[in-house]
């Protein structure tokens, strides 16, 4: 594959695994240049190494813990690099905790903020200056759809992804940068195991596959909309969560993890 004369150069956190993982492999197939941002080196470079292998695309590796102030400061650098613009930012990594708020340390509920919220804020930042200098530019800030509803600091946290995002695509999207927050369901990913979430206690039917999720959310970011939320059943859902009381919106158990 040769490369496209309008290529990206999109930069993906999270993107060693998971949704984060599959937007890089979306870009790729649609031959544009990526930035891989993850905090496991090896398995970044291996990621990267297949990528170029199977779509013939070039990918930068950027090793950083994006909980960390260092780690970000390199990639605030890499999104300022004037030289090398990147066009679109995938905001996507993310954690989970394993137990309510008051049982986790608050150094977990801090790195857990500043991930999804600190972390969010100053790469969009970042990333802003050059898209609007530019006049064009894309944000994906993947949220879920526990911003609408109690699920303890991961709504919290997610609730700040998707208020941001909707005012800032009114605020920029007339200066050419559609920024978007991408807010999908359960999704077949490493990330709710990580959380010890008892898969079978859901129904299936409320499980998403991660080809999809990436898919429409690349489309609703393109057609300009401040959120996207895919597939029809979780649209539903988030109506039914706009009526229903909060002690209904808390969900599903966990399954308890070996010592824990």
């Amino acid at each position: 594959m040769t490369a496209r004369a309008d290529a990206l150069a999109a930069l993906i956190t999270g993107a060693s695994s998971g949704l984060g993982a599959e937007f890089a492999r979306q870009f790729a197939e649609q031959g544009h240049h990526l930035i891989l941002v993850a905090r496991d080196a090896g398995r970044l470079s291996a990621a990267a190494s297949a990528l170029e292998r199977d779509y013939g695309v070039t990918v930068e590796v950027l090793p950083a813990d994006l909980t960390d102030d260092g780690g970000v400061a390199a990639v605030v650098e890499r999104l300022s690099d004037a030289s090398r613009p990147v066009d679109v930012l995938v905001n996507n990594a993310g954690i989970g905790l394993l137990h309510p708020f008051e049982k986790n340390s608050i150094e977990e509920e801090k790195l857990h903020l500043r991930l999804h919220v600190q972390t969010t804020m100053e790469l969009c930042h970042a990333a802003l200056q050059l898209m609007l200098e530019r006049g064009s530019g894309r944000i994906i800030n993947v949220a879920s759809v526990a911003a609408f509803a109690t699920r303890g600091t991961y709504s919290a946290a997610k609730s700040w992804e998707l208020s941001f995002s909707r005012w800032a695509n009114l605020a920029y999207g007339p200066s050419g940068v559609k920024i978007t927050a991408l807010c999908p369901g359960f999704t077949h990913t490493e990330f709710h195991e990580r959380m010890g979430l008892d898969k079978t206690a859901m129904p299936r039917w409320m499980w998403l596959d991660a080809r999809r999720v990436v898919r429409d959310g690349l489309a609703d970011n393109e057609r300009g909309k401040g959120v996207s939320i895919p597939s029809l059943r979780y649209k539903a859902v988030v109506t039914a969560t706009r009526f229903l009381p909060a002690r209904f919106t808390g969900g599903p158990p966990r399954r308890p993890l070996a010592g824990n």
